[in-house]
């Protein structure tokens, strides 16, 4: 099972959702920092991270006593990537997207493939949730590289290769995705099988929120609410209208989330709100377990309406059949609405 988690604006908490998630993952999990242009979950967890492993896109270099100027290659290039420049090609490899047509359509074979750095991949055991160590997958742009995709695209791959999509017998695979619905964002997506979106019910916030959830849902996931920061002092209204939205579009809204002057404090110095010893950090734990029972709810297929109410209850025999894929049993096949 691969759940993202995504929001409309940077800040909205969809890092610490997903990162306080694994914390308190009952079974196996592989968390992913899908966020490749600012990587942060590491400064969190704490991993032992592994040596990275360079991501590189093969780009194309120019043999220039094999080609012939026909410039076949350049009306290929959507990208502009090669142009005709004093009559021959110029190749712009910082704009190639790598998709190899220039090779494909050269007819005197006068294009090499070369490569071009990406960024990296590392990987990284961190022991924050008390049940077992889990692992972290991170992805990290290249200083200066303007593409993210064919690097997320690669991110993908890697973690593919430890849990087949949708299977119920790996580990379950939490993606922290980048903030807002550019590509990069709409590329880790795509990875999924569930989205849960992290919205606050500020102004901006809501403004971003609709725009993310009218992005995603051309996708075809299944979608879910985690409203963070609730009840924040003079925005009662702002709580109400997300609310009110999440009911008219038939959005599960799977937690409310308090705004905690004290969490915040700790997460600012690098700690997870679940994380700590204290009363407060145990506060935070018994509520991100109550998410966590949430979300396997939904994905099981539990009517969402019951899910705010019923994740603080007591687990009946039929809650527990559709959270199974949590416990490590049965199918882990996302419901898709």
């Amino acid at each position: 099972m691969r759940i993202a988690f995504a929001s409309g604006k940077g800040g909205a908490g969809k890092t610490t959702v997903a990162a306080s998630l694994a914390v308190v993952w009952p079974r196996p999990c592989l968390i992913v920092d899908a966020d490749v242009e600012a990587p942060n979950l590491h400064l969190f967890l704490q991993p032992d991270l592994d040596a990275a492993q360079a991501v590189y896109l093969t780009v194309p270099e120019l043999d220039a006593e094999k080609c012939t100027a026909c410039g076949a290659c350049a009306d290929m290039c959507a990208y502009k990537a090669i142009a005709m420049l004093g009559g021959k090609p110029t190749i712009f490899a910082d704009m190639c997207h790598g998709c190899g047509g220039c090779f494909e359509v050269c007819a005197p074979a006068a294009l090499n493939r070369g490569q071009r750095e990406l960024g990296s991949l590392q990987w990284g055991r961190w022991n924050l949730n008390p049940a077992r160590e889990q692992v972290l997958l991170m992805g990290k742009s290249r200083v200066g590289e303007a593409m993210s995709p064919p690097l997320l695209r690669a991110l993908e791959r890697a973690f593919a290769s430890t849990a087949r999509k949708g299977a119920a017998d790996g580990p379950d695979i939490l993606i922290d995705s980048p903030p807002g619905v550019s590509c990069p964002a709409m590329t880790t997506a795509r990875m999924a099988d569930a989205l849960v979106l992290v919205a606050e019910s500020t102004p901006f916030g809501m403004y971003d929120f609709k725009l993310a959830h009218a992005a995603f849902k051309k996708l075809g996931l299944s979608l879910a609410v985690v409203m963070n920061r609730a009840g924040m002092p003079g925005n009662e209204a702002g709580d109400a209208a997300l609310e009110r939205y999440c009911a008219a579009e038939g959005l599960p809204l799977l937690a409310r989330l308090p705004f905690d002057i004290q969490a915040a404090e700790g997460y600012a110095r690098g700690n997870l709100p679940p994380a700590g010893t204290d009363a407060n950090a145990q506060a935070w734990r018994g509520r991100f377990e109550s998410l966590q029972q949430a979300l396997c709810r939904w994905i099981g297929g539990q009517p969402w309406t019951d899910l705010a109410d019923s994740a603080r209850q007591p687990e009946t025999a039929e809650q527990a059949r559709a959270g199974r894929f949590c416990d490590g049993q049965g199918a882990a096949e996302a419901r898709h609405a």
